[in-house]
C-alpha cells in the first residue's frame, strides 16, 4: 500500500484546478434542469442513448484532433467494460428517476455523490482517508436527503423518483472512484469512449423494445440534448476525468457542493419549479454537511489559490 501511495501521481487541487472544478460544478448544476426539460419530449432511455452519442462524438473529435491512440491493450478491456456497465446503470437510474421527480430534488440528491466518493476513497485510494469532520459532515448531509422524504412532496416530485435518484448518486460516487483509479493507467479518451459506446449499445436496443413513443424532435429537446451531450457528456466529462487523473478524487468532488444551488435556481427560472420546505431544508443540510466534510480540502484549495 505504501509503494502504491508513493507512486500515485494525484495530489491536492491547485488554485487553477480549483477554478476549473468550480466551472464544471456550475455546468453540472444545469444538467438536471436540461434532463427534466428533455424528458417532456423523449422517454428516458431514448434520451440516454442520444446523449451518449453526442458526448461520444465530442470525445472522438478531441481524440482525433490531439492524435490519441485508439489501440486497446488486453489489460484494458475488462476495466473499460466495467466502467461502461457502471456508467450505463447510473445514467439509467438517473434518467428514469429524473422523469419521476423535480429538477430541484434530483440536484440535491445527486449532490450527495461526493459523500459516497469520500467513503469509498477511504478504503480504495491511498492517502484519501476519512476524518472525524468527514464523518460528521456526511451524517448532516444525509439528513438533507432524509428531509426530502420526511416533509412530503410537491409538484412532480415522488418518493419513487427520489429513491431512484439516490441509487444513481451512490453509483455516481462509485464511478468517480473507479474512473479515478482506471485513469492512472488508461488514457482519458478510451475511458470516455467506452462509456459512450457501451451506453449506446445498452440503451438503444432497450429503448427500441420498451419505449414505443414516436420520435419527435422539438427545439426544447434539441437544446436539452445539446447541453447534456455536448456540454456535459462531452466537455464536462473530459474536464472531470482530466481532474480525476491528476488530483485526489475527494478534493475534486468537494467543489460539487455548489451544484444544488445552481440547479435549484435554474429549475425555478427555467421550469417554474417551486422551492418547497423539503427542498430548502434538504439543500441547506446537504451543502452544510459537505462544507464540514470537506473543510480541510477547501482550506488547502483557498490557500493555494491565494498563493498563486
Amino acid at each position: 500500500m505504501d509503494d502504491q501511495a508513493s507512486s500515485d501521481r494525484r495530489r491536492p487541487l491547485t488554485g487553477n484546478a480549483t477554478a476549473f472544478a468550480l466551472l464544471l460544478a456550475a455546468l453540472w448544476g444545469g444538467n438536471p434542469v436540461a434532463a427534466k426539460a428533455g424528458l417532456d419530449d423523449a422517454p428516458p432511455l431514448r434520451m440516454g442513448w442520444l446523449r451518449f452519442l453526442l458526448g461520444g462524438i465530442v470525445v472522438l473529435v478531441w481524440a482525433l484532433a490531439t492524435r490519441q491512440s485508439f489501440q486497446l491493450l488486453r489489460s484494458e478491456w475488462l476495466p473499460l467494460l466495467g466502467l461502461g456497465i457502471l456508467f450505463s446503470a447510473q445514467i439509467a437510474f438517473m434518467n428514469v428517476g429524473q422523469d419521476l421527480t423535480t429538477a430541484g430534488h434530483a440536484a440535491v440528491i445527486t449532490a450527495t455523490f461526493p459523500l459516497w466518493t469520500g467513503l469509498l476513497a477511504h478504503f480504495l485510494v491511498p492517502g484519501d482517508r476519512l476524518t472525524t469532520e468527514r464523518v460528521i459532515g456526511t451524517m448532516i448531509a444525509y439528513l438533507g436527503v432524509v428531509a426530502l422524504f420526511w416533509t412530503g412532496f410537491e409538484g412532480d416530485a415522488t418518493i419513487g423518483g427520489d429513491l431512484l435518484m439516490l441509487v444513481s448518486a451512490i453509483l455516481l460516487g462509485s464511478r468517480q472512484i473507479y474512473l479515478s483509479q482506471a485513469a492512472q493507467g488508461i488514457a482519458i479518451h478510451k475511458l470516455l469512449l467506452a462509456q459512450s459506446v457501451i451506453g449506446i449499445f445498452t440503451f438503444l436496443p432497450t429503448s427500441a423494445i420498451f419505449e414505443t413513443e414516436p420520435y419527435v424532435l422539438t427545439e426544447r429537446l434539441a437544446l436539452s440534448l445539446f447541453y447534456q451531450g455536448i456540454v456535459i457528456a462531452g466537455f464536462g466529462f473530459l474536464g472531470q476525468t482530466w481532474l480525476l487523473q491528476r488530483y485526489l478524487p475527494s478534493g475534486v468532488t468537494a467543489l460539487q457542493l455548489t451544484t444544488p444551488f445552481f440547479a435549484v435556481l435554474a429549475g425555478v427560472i427555467l421550469l417554474d419549479e417551486t422551492i418547497g420546505l423539503e427542498l430548502l431544508v434538504g439543500t441547506i443540510l446537504v451543502v452544510l454537511g459537505q462544507l464540514i466534510a470537506r473543510r480541510q480540502e477547501l482550506s488547502r484549495m483557498l490557500e493555494r489559490s491565494e498563493s498563486s
